[in-house]
């Protein structure tokens, strides 16, 4: 059985009676395209069943997608960029095509180059773990936007949340609350020389400044894992494994502290009566009754809406200087924090 003979360019200008150069304007935008005329090719499209073929397009110069590198595709708050996103490109011809980077540098270049191979039009890359160099020559062949690195380059704009803040919030509403023995779970990166700016660094940095402004630099615990449920589960057993165990601990990320909730259950523990929970991203599952979890808002949805408003400026080329935005978190105080037991 063949295979149904693909709809083409010229089947669209015959049903419109237009010049297949016509049905080509009106497929790119272009200047000088007629209402009446957009319509009429357009029905004919829609009529025919005709859809763009993408490789052609890419030839032409746009396939109208947009490429996202995500590390972990199972971080919900990574949902609430995508979230926003797709949210900001509702109107526009413009798809976005997901790929699952890894948590290898190595992994996250492989996606990249595929989806500059496939002609992506640019790229969202959401915490990248290359070296600052890799990602410049990177966004000199395609318009690009980093999510999360808290870098300052004349070659991608980048959309951050202010870390450094966000850790203070979380360090200084334990203080308010009466903890001292307040730890923290950071997600580590295998492999050397790795940046930085990175926002699971910044948020530890933040993590140690609030400490040491509270007078509590002689307090400061911080276990390397990951920003996920086992991750957080490994490390809050390190943690209550202790002979004097934290009365609170910051993870680092909303997907970890579940992690934390399921260690401390497990020691025989209860939240927040005997730790205090904190984690990080206030993702959708953190407001549930039974989790209640005192959470950063970073603000995912405004992430991803700006990053998608910044690459199309990159793509349609309406500036030429980099942009750098940030947004201001705020702490979502629930019912996992609580005064530390007496």
């Amino acid at each position: 059985m063949t295979a149904p003979r693909r709809v083409t360019i010229a089947d669209v200008a015959e049903k419109a009676n237009v010049s297949t150069a016509a049905v080509s304007k009106v497929l790119r935008k272009a200047y000088g395209v007629s209402p009446a005329m957009d319509e009429r090719v357009r029905a004919a499209m829609a009529e025919l069943g005709y859809r763009p073929h993408t490789a052609a397009r890419g030839m032409r110069g746009q396939t109208y997608t947009i490429g996202m590198m995500l590390p972990d595709i199972r971080n919900p708050f990574f949902h609430e960029i995508l979230e926003g996103l797709s949210k900001q490109l509702d109107g526009t011809d413009y798809q976005v095509l997901i790929g699952p980077g890894g948590s290898e540098s190595a992994s996250q270049a492989h996606i990249m180059n595929a989806m500059i191979d496939r002609r992506m039009d640019a790229l969202i890359l959401v915490a990248p773990l290359g070296n600052r160099r890799d990602l410049e020559e990177t966004a000199k062949s395609v318009p690009m936007v980093v999510i999360g690195r808290h870098d300052r380059s004349p070659d991608y704009d980048a959309v951050v949340d202010d870390d450094l803040m966000g850790a203070a919030l979380v360090v200084d509403h334990l203080v308010e609350l009466g903890h001292r023995r307040i730890a923290h779970i950071e997600h580590k990166i295998t492999g050397r020389n790795h940046p930085t700016t990175l926002p699971q660094s910044v948020r530890a940095e933040g993590y140690r400044q609030a400490m040491k402004r509270n007078d509590l630099g002689s307090e400061i615990d911080i276990v390397a894992s990951t920003y996920s449920e086992e991750g957080g589960y490994l490390a809050a057993r390190e943690l209550l494994a202790r002979a004097v165990r934290p009365t609170a601990i910051f993870a680092g990320a909303d997907v970890a502290a579940i992690g934390v909730f399921n260690a401390v259950y497990e020691a025989g523990l209860r939240v927040p009566q005997d730790v205090s929970i904190v984690g990080y991203d206030n993702t959708s599952f953190a407001a549930l009754g039974p989790i209640s979890l005192t959470s950063v808002d970073q603000d995912g949805h405004a992430m991803g809406t700006n990053a998608a408003r910044l690459v199309l400026e990159r793509i349609e080329s309406k500036r030429t200087r980099s942009v750098l935005l940030s947004t201001s978190p705020t702490l979502i105080r629930r019912r996992s924090t609580a005064p530390p037991p007496a």
